[in-house]
């Protein structure tokens, strides 16, 4: 449903949010090996991801990747909307450009509440509590990370 480079683009905020909490600012190298992207991708997505202000960086000795105060309730609405805009929200299940209630493919309806399901949990879900659910050790970015 989402692009490569948004499910990387979370995954790297949710790592960065993990480091963040242990008083760490990550670079690209480690990123990219943490949540196993390549690392010339990952750095084109922290780019965008910076350029957008939906994280902070910093160069040299003591810098890093880390978030700053306003961005400490970031939905997956707004990476997703800045990664790939909104079209997993809005698009037809079948691709058709002219999809609408007068107009209904076969899985209009059924395809409407899934995105609309899905949209919900966009906007109400953020890198943080997401972050919180692997520190609680409800869920994982990736096994090798909790343990350290």
């Amino acid at each position: 449903m989402l692009a490569k480079s948004t499910e990387y683009a979370i995954r790297a905020l949710i790592y960065i949010q993990l480091q963040n909490w242990k008083k760490k600012h990550p670079g690209i190298h480690e990123i990219a090996k943490e949540i196993e992207a390549p690392e010339a991708f990952t750095a084109k997505i922290l780019q965008t991801l910076t350029k957008h202000e939906i994280v902070d960086s910093r160069k040299g000795r003591g810098g890093g990747f880390f978030f700053n105060k306003e961005q400490l309730h970031l939905t997956l609405y707004e990476v997703i909307h800045v990664m790939e805009g909104d079209a997993c929200f809005t698009k037809c299940g079948f691709g058709f450009k002219h999809c609408n209630n007068a107009n209904p493919c076969p899985l209009h309806d059924r395809y409407a509440a899934l995105r609309n399901g899905f949209l919900n949990i966009a906007k109400t879900e953020t890198i943080q509590t997401l972050s919180k659910s692997i520190v609680e050790g409800k869920a994982y970015l990736r096994p090798t990370i909790i343990n350290e």
